[in-house]
């Protein structure tokens, strides 16, 4: 994988595998587009697939799991541009621009290919190649904010919508998305909450440390995958969350009596 980053916020990422899997947090809104291959998105439940020539769209304060595919013989290739929140907040303040209804249904959206966004791309290949002049990067993310706002206003309840996660139902989030390797004071955040609080309302439903369920859900997963469903054990740690085979083979045999090779 080679991937070309700059300060501002515009990405470019060439994948030369023969597909790329992962997990991230999105921490900001991001406005991308496909130049050639496809990719498979999971966020809240939904699965979000697009391929060359479309555009994407994903709001902040997510967590994803994706999967890239190169075309045929080809490399997979992307931009991203990401608006960080001061850059938001700047525009906003510039043009008077701010969210009305705040919508938090919408995770991810493709975007009609309209002639402004071609041309907005198309104008972006100078800027992959010399990414170190902060100031007219900076320009180009503004101008892509306000292509956005023209060609699909309804995003502006979204991008101008500065508040912080709510408070939502813990059990129902910590259940989809024990999976993910954030830490706890992420999984605090997305849900609402201090660190402090978000401890309290755990014990409360489960009856035990954030950190010890999380890790015994992942075991239990990945019990069922090698006994029932027959994978090596060198596919499941990542599949259930570990980052780590070893740590991973340590805390089966500690749960089982058993490491997983030999189950």
């Amino acid at each position: 994988m080679a991937s070309l980053k700059n300060k501002t916020g515009i990405l470019y990422s060439c994948y030369h595998k023969k597909s790329s899997e992962g997990e991230h947090f999105i921490p900001n809104h991001t406005f991308g587009y496909v130049i050639s291959g496809s990719s498979e998105t999971f966020i809240g439940g939904q699965k979000f697939i697009f391929g060359d020539g479309e555009f994407r769209f994903f709001r902040r304060n997510q967590l994803a799991k994706y999967t890239k595919y190169p075309p045929q013989g080809g490399e997979y290739k992307s931009i991203s541009i990401i608006f960080d929140q001061d850059t938001l907040k700047s525009v906003s303040a510039e043009y008077d621009l701010h969210s009305l209804k705040p919508d938090g249904n919408i995770l991810g959206l493709k975007l009609e290919p309209k002639r402004l966004l071609l041309n907005y791309i198309e104008s972006l290949k100078p800027y992959l190649d010399n990414a170190n002049d902060k100031s007219l990067t900076n320009l180009k993310v503004k101008e892509a904010i306000l292509i956005l706002l023209q060609t699909n206003p309804e995003l502006k309840n979204i991008l101008f919508d500065f508040t912080e996660p709510g408070k939502i139902d813990l059990e129902a989030y910590m259940n989809e998305h024990y999976k993910f390797n954030v830490d706890i004071n992420r999984f605090a955040y997305l849900t609402g909450r201090s660190l402090a609080t978000f401890k309290r309302d755990f014990e409360k439903i489960y009856g035990t440390s954030p950190n010890r369920w999380i890790q015994q859900k992942r075991l239990e997963d990945a019990h069922y995958l090698l006994k029932e469903k027959g994978w090596k054990s060198s596919d499941v740690y990542m599949e259930v969350g570990f980052k780590d085979f070893s740590h991973f083979s340590f805390a089966f045999k500690k749960a089982y009596g058993i490491t997983p090779s030999k189950l």
